[in-house]
């Protein structure tokens, strides 16, 4: 595993060996430590010394249930302090298969067009962003797969992003090639906008998984791991009605954010319960779906899919 540098001021990678201190660190603790040692804390969050980092987890790369995920991370621009935002989808896994620990995007481009930035084994390239400017994330993955022959991860901003707008999300790709896993709150589409970057095309190819120091006992763990999950029963709550399962009990507890968090109870609750969502999913039937792998590999399936009464897909997710 390495550290890949790119900067998008000369465009130029640099791949390192992880420092010492860095070694037993992954996702949000690898970006906590990284924002430490490298982003002056008083730095200008959409200005050059800022950095835009992607991390996996330490287990990404082995299919164990829910811990394929990726963190993304920088000085927010929204709030100033330390930003690091959670996803699933299918981009930490091809950076654990590229062998990436963390990519850190540095500088800002002298170059003001927005570009594709293109990572495979052999490196990266910076390809022309024509036709996706101004495009929603949707729009933009089906143009970025077209043009890349189906690649199995992409991270896109949207509109939001492109004009620095400070709440605005990156997109990946969820196991349906669907831009719907989402890298928000905190505005690291902004920071990606910034460096001039509309999306990101992981390639891993044909690669092999992160190295384990003991595989026999990996795998016994890995098995009791999964049986204890699927065994437990808010995991088949959050299987059958998907995280807005929980939404009643938040309710009832006067804990469910509402209007800015300025109330813990909304009076229409049981209209966007869980409960509401899979009945209307299995109503609709077709591309609705209330139980979902936002990732390959993961048992308790907590997402879903929402199609209109026509059977069209209309997002996935759908979540409070």
């Amino acid at each position: 595993m390495q550290v890949w540098r790119i900067n998008v001021g000369n465009r130029t990678l640099v791949r390192e060996d992880i420092p010492p201190s860095w070694e037993y660190l992954g996702g949000r603790g690898l970006i906590a430590r990284i924002l430490l040692d490298e982003v002056p804390p008083e730095c200008d969050p959409l200005g050059p010394l800022n950095k835009l980092i992607f991390t996996p987890g330490l287990l990404v790369g082995h299919m164990l249930s829910s811990c394929d995920r990726l963190s993304i991370g920088g000085k927010s621009p929204l709030t100033g302090t330390v930003k690091e935002s959670n996803a699933g989808g299918t981009t930490g896994l091809q950076m654990a298969l590229l062998g990436i620990r963390a990519l850190i995007i540095e500088g800002l481009p002298v170059d003001k067009s927005f570009v594709v930035l293109v990572v495979t084994p052999d490196g990266i390239r910076f390809d022309s962003a024509e036709g996706l400017l101004r495009q929603g994330v949707y729009a933009s993955a089906a143009i970025l797969r077209q043009r890349y022959l189906d690649p199995p991860a992409l991270s896109v901003i949207g509109p939001a992003g492109e004009v620095g707008m400070l709440s605005a999300g990156i997109l990946n790709l969820d196991q349906d090639q669907n831009p719907s896993r989402i890298n928000g709150r905190g505005g690291l589409g902004a920071l990606m906008g910034a460096k001039k970057i509309k999306a990101i095309v992981w390639q891993a190819e044909q690669a092999d998984k992160p190295p384990i120091m003991d595989p026999e006992a990996f795998h016994e763990a890995q098995r009791v791991y999964t049986q204890t999950l699927i065994a437990q029963p808010q995991t088949a709550v959050y299987r059958d009605y998907g995280t807005a399962g929980m939404l009643a009990m938040s309710n009832g507890f006067d804990g469910l954010p509402t209007r800015g968090f300025s109330q813990g109870q909304f009076e229409e609750a049981e209209r966007i319960s869980g409960e509401t969502l899979r009945d209307t999913l299995l109503q609709r039937g077709g591309i609705s779906i209330p139980t979902h792998a936002c990732m390959p590999g993961c048992v308790i399936r907590c997402s879903n899919r929402m199609g209109d009464e026509n059977g069209n897909l209309l997002v996935s997710p759908l979540e409070y």
